[in-house]
């Protein structure tokens, strides 16, 4: 009755201990998803941001560009006119040549003039005739001297044209390269001032896309960052819940053992196994259908005897040829090794395949008896 009583305390404390280990990894792994929850919001957010500045850096990238080319093509309407203006300077410099030329000849014909009217002033056209006239030798004579003063009174007229003529050309001239100038001194000023304000513009286009850049990168940043947490969390949150599964799985081994004595086979065997060493261990399970021999390191044929209690351990921990006992399995032979046996693990040997994959992947306690 004692007995009965201490299995019942006992299980009833190990229901307890598991309960409260299974409730602290719970609200563990119930923060941590939590938290998991806020980064995935946060990544979410971080990723509509970035989706966002992509497209106003984008945006901005476009602007750039179209205020690159219209600064290119004032350029180059600014070596257009510049290489007018070259052209014109020089044409001007030509026509100021020819002005030069044009105003000694008007100056050369102001000699001439001053003569005649200097000979005008002390005889008049009609002495002058009749004074040829009269000292003209004979009639031939008389006709030739007549002619040429009509040649002379015609030339002298037609001197006095051309030098009006050119006064009012070399005024015309000038007032032409004097407006030429200007027209080019102001389509200058203006593609000057036109190529100052889209060199402003570019500067602040330019510093508005270093701006947009610096936060597309923070917000890269924060979203690496984030991504970085949500993967220690959840590597967090599954060690959690392995915790969880391995405590459960211990917590029940424990109940499992402290009831088997009330069994009459299992209370020998369990008073046996605590009488050898204990250890926990990582349990799998394996069959002869898995053997290309079925033979084992110890030489048990397991293909002629599949239901031989019979465990894979590895010998720096188990000895070879040991007898054991194992948890929820029973005694058994620790006969075989295997090349994924390494540490504290072991591979129990089943009747079959379907039992070996039924058995899974366990965590139990072992008792070396011998």
């Amino acid at each position: 009755m004692r007995f009965i009583q201490r299995v019942v305390a006992i299980s009833i404390a190990s229901m307890i201990m598991l309960s409260t280990t299974i409730m602290a990894n719970a609200e563990t792994s119930q923060a941590a998803g939590s938290e998991l929850q806020q980064k995935a919001e946060l990544i979410n957010q971080k990723q509509t941001e970035k989706a966002n500045v992509t497209k106003e850096l984008q945006n901005l990238q476009n602007e750039l560009k179209s205020v690159e080319n219209e600064v290119t093509k004032n350029k180059d309407s600014m070596a257009v006119v510049e290489k007018e203006i070259t052209t014109i300077k020089a044409e001007i410099e030509k026509k100021k040549e020819e002005i030069v030329v044009l105003e000694d000849k008007v100056l050369a014909r102001k000699g001439v003039m001053a003569e005649r009217l200097v000979s005008l002033q002390r005889t008049d056209n009609a002495s002058l005739i009749i004074e040829m006239l009269l000292n003209a030798k004979s009639v031939d004579d008389l006709i030739q001297r007549a002619t040429a003063v009509s040649t002379l009174i015609s030339a002298d007229k037609d001197l006095l044209q051309q030098q009006k003529d050119d006064l009012n050309k070399i005024e015309q001239e000038k007032a032409a390269i004097d407006q030429q100038e200007k027209k080019l001194d102001q389509q200058y000023q203006t593609l000057a001032a036109a190529q100052a304000g889209l060199e402003q513009n570019l500067q602040k286009r330019q510093e508005m896309v270093a701006a947009v850049q610096e936060k597309y990168n923070k917000v890269v940043n924060e979203l690496a960052l984030a991504e970085q947490e949500k993967a220690t969390i959840q590597a967090q949150l599954a060690q959690a819940q392995q915790r969880i599964a391995q405590e459960r799985q211990e917590a029940e081994a424990r109940v499992n053992r402290v009831a088997q004595p009330t069994a009459v086979q299992p209370a020998v065997v369990n008073s046996n196994a605590e009488s050898g060493k204990e250890l926990y261990v990582t349990a799998t399970a394996y069959s002869h259908e898995e053997s290309s021999t079925g033979m084992t390191a110890t030489g048990h044929n397991i293909k002629a005897n599949p239901n031989t209690k019979l465990i894979a351990v590895d010998p720096s921990v188990i000895p070879l040829g040991s007898r054991v006992w194992v948890e929820g399995y029973g005694e058994a032979i620790a006969g075989d090794t295997g090349g994924a046996i390494k540490g504290h693990k072991i591979d129990v040997l089943m009747p079959s395949g379907a039992d070996a994959r039924a058995w899974g992947r366990k965590t139990v306690k072992v008792v070396i008896l011998d």
